[in-house]
């Protein structure tokens, strides 16, 4: 016990560091924001809590999640500011936390993959549950949008209505099956090495979901409509999630089943955005791999699509589509736009590295492309969310001397169980999300939804689309920031 207290002190210590960012004088601390939002990811845990938590003004919660249908459905995270379990960001998150670890574990150091691996596991112990309590249904999320959303209470406290939503042959979701099996079958990848029984149990399951996905073609939003419309409707349709989950179930066993079934999706949409919804850039980033670092021309078709993804996205690109700040930063939509910076910048970060080993260019009409010309737009990417803006405003809570203090978060902005240890109810916190103080508890990591196309800022709870957190915006990030730990 003592020794586990010690570990956690040292691990707060290095979490707690808090570096001015530089540009002039220096770079940002990548490795200092990369431990920060790995952190974060405990500020989200939705169940029973370990004896080393760090974040310690978080506490139990959701302890009978799935009972209304019979199952254990405890675990995993809450998307970002409520209190609600939507598996299709989830596991969206999953995914890329574990391309993070795959691409970049080794410039993390043991004890931050480590962390990383911890992170992983909270959410795919929970989406092992989901895909394994019933034959023949995935649940795909627990609590009620529409009413949890008209509460301002601690996870602590909920006592709304823990609805549990799944998807079966009847009423499919091929969109949230592809990408549940996509995280399962990237997770299995990371534990491979170091815990070989959980990696077949995760390759196992995320077969079985592809499988379903397939079988049972139809779009999640469809069959669960108001229950997870408008908050996580699979806008982009589901193709994008059978290319992205076949494509890491072939990583993950060189099937060539799951090759043969990708070649024939047809999933030639041009596209220049990636999302928890759109995942076509993403799957041919992941497959362009295998034409540049395997040297194998039956994917260059997937390394084709892939350059014209970095044509519409780079900005000196006479193909590019994408708009940029006055001060540098991509800007895709005003609601959460650094969830589409962190996203993009992983890619960047990951086919520059791609074409580093294969020692290739491309070309976007005459303007040839190196490995540079990436690393240069993301990491303005990443220095800009970490301080070297305009403002000077770092967007990673906790990180430099300047950033938001009044996210868009129930549980960062409601006094602690430490503290006030009565429960609050469904409307017993409204007078802290209006209120101007600073929120109570240091969200640590945890980056917001950004500023506007314009740079401009206002650190406003109640403003979500540009100061709530999210998941998927940290699972994102981790990566492009392992990557500039190191380089």
């Amino acid at each position: 016990m003592a020794m586990k207290k010690a570990v956690a002190a040292a691990l707060l210590c290095l979490f707690s560091l808090s570096l001015p960012w530089s540009n002039a004088q220096g770079a940002p601390n990548y490795r200092e924001a990369l431990a920060k939002s790995i952190l974060f990811f405990q500020g989200q845990r939705s169940g029973r809590l370990p004896r080393d938590q760090i974040i310690t003004w978080r506490s139990d919660s959701a302890l009978h999640d799935g009972s209304l249908a019979g199952v254990d459905l405890t675990g995993g995270y809450y998307d970002a500011g409520d209190n609600v379990k939507f598996n299709f960001p989830m596991a969206f998150t999953t995914t890329m936390l574990s391309w993070g670890a795959l691409e970049y574990g080794g410039k993390m150091g043991p004890q931050l993959l480590n962390s990383t691996r911890v992170a992983i596991r909270w959410a795919t112990d929970y989406l092992l549950k989901c895909a394994n309590a019933r034959p023949g249904k995935l649940f795909v999320g627990v609590g009620d949008p529409n009413v949890d959303h008209h509460c301002w209470e601690r996870p602590e406290d909920m006592d709304t209505v823990r609805s549990v939503l799944f998807v079966s042959p009847s009423n499919p979701g091929s969109d949230v099956a592809g990408e549940t099996a996509a995280a399962l079958a990237a997770a299995s990848l990371v534990f491979r090495t170091t815990d070989r029984a959980y990696s077949k149990l995760l390759l196992a399951t995320a077969q079985k979901v592809m499988q379903f996905a397939i079988q049972y073609r139809g779009a999640y939003s469809d069959s669960l409509g108001s229950e997870v419309c408008p908050f996580y409707c699979s806008y982009s349709g589901y193709k994008d999630e059978l290319l992205w989950g076949s494509a890491w179930l072939f990583r993950a066993t060189r099937k060539v089943v799951y090759l043969n079934f990708l070649n024939s999706l047809g999933a030639n949409d041009a596209t220049d955005i990636f999302s928890w919804d759109d995942k076509f850039a993403g799957a041919r980033v992941l497959l362009s791999r295998m034409a540049l670092v395997n040297n194998d021309k039956n994917f260059e078709a997937f390394r084709q699509q892939a350059e014209d993804f970095m044509c519409r996205v780079l900005p000196h690109s006479p193909y590019s589509s994408t708009q940029y700040t006055p001060a540098g930063l991509i800007y895709k939509l005003s609601g959460s736009n650094l969830q589409y910076v962190a996203s993009i910048t992983f890619l960047l970060t990951t086919y520059a590295k791609y074409m580093t080993v294969a020692r290739h260019t491309f070309t976007c009409g005459n303007v040839v492309i190196t490995p540079k010309t990436i690393r240069v737009v993301a990491r303005r990417q990443v220095n800009y969310i970490l301080g070297d803006n305009p403002l000077k405003m770092s967007y990673m809570v906790g990180y430099g001397a300047n950033y938001p203090r009044r996210i868009h978060h129930r549980g960062s902005s409601l006094p602690a169980m430490a503290s006030h240890p009565q429960s609050m109810g469904c409307n017993g916190g409204f007078q802290f999300l209006y209120t101007s103080n600073p929120n109570p508890n240091l969200l640590i990591g945890a980056i917001v939804g950004g500023p506007n196309q314009y740079d401009a800022f206002s650190d406003d709870r109640n403003d979500y689309s540009h100061t709530e957190p999210a998941t998927y915006i940290n699972g994102a990030m981790v990566g492009p920031l392992a990557y500039f730990a190191k380089n």
